[in-house]
């Protein structure tokens, strides 16, 4: 089962990733996770990687996608695994696609968790009101402004790749306004109508 989670900052993407792991045996491969392990393992494509982020830029998608290349060659990932915070760009679904199939590997679904942005600032917004108002430090992902930033940036570069996965009939869109439960029992709706052999 090798599937991508899209969807906007506090769409709710981590929590469904959590239980798809779980249900499913799985890895949860984040770029971020996997670039500080590639670093810190010190592999070629990791110390590329430091190199640039110790200049302080931006890592390229050649870079992202040699990390991922590495990754999801290990054993853990022959099984499938779940992608949470990538392709970012249509250049990284491009260089996925072909990476796979190089690999003989296919995806199986794009699921796109589509939210009310409007109500998702208000929900952050809320968020942080409740956890001033309990005394307790607002995270940094919470504060308005930052969010709204990260939800520009997500607007800009990374919605680009729902009408790509489109094409392909790859995507679900799963209505992420849903409770939890909802939205975890719609995706295993979509995942069971899948082919596991893919």
């Amino acid at each position: 089962m090798r599937l991508i989670l899209v969807g906007p900052p506090g769409a709710g993407k981590g929590t469904q990733a959590t239980r798809l792991v779980e249900k499913y045996g799985i890895p949860q491969l984040s770029t971020g996770d996997m670039l500080r392990a590639a670093v810190a393992a010190q592999t070629p494509v990791g110390l590329k990687a430091k190199e640039v982020m110790d200049a302080g830029g931006l890592v390229s998608d050649e870079i992202v996608v040699g990390i991922i290349r590495d990754r999801i060659s290990e054993d853990d990932a022959k099984k499938g695994f779940i992608l949470d915070g990538f392709p970012r760009t249509l250049a990284q679904a491009e260089a996925l696609d072909e990476m796979l199939q190089a690999n003989g590997l296919k995806l199986n679904a794009v699921l796109e968790l589509r939210v009310d942005q409007t109500k998702l600032v208000d929900r952050i917004v809320n968020r942080a009101e409740e956890a001033r108002a309990a005394g307790q430090p607002v995270r940094k992902d919470d504060d308005p402004e930052v969010f709204k930033q990260r939800l520009e940036a997500y607007n800009r570069d990374t919605a680009v790749v729902v009408p790509y996965y489109e094409k392909t009939g790859l995507l679900s869109v799963i209505d992420g306004m849903q409770s939890i439960d909802e939205v975890t029992a719609t995706i295993e709706t979509v995942l069971q109508g899948l082919d596991e052999n893919v």
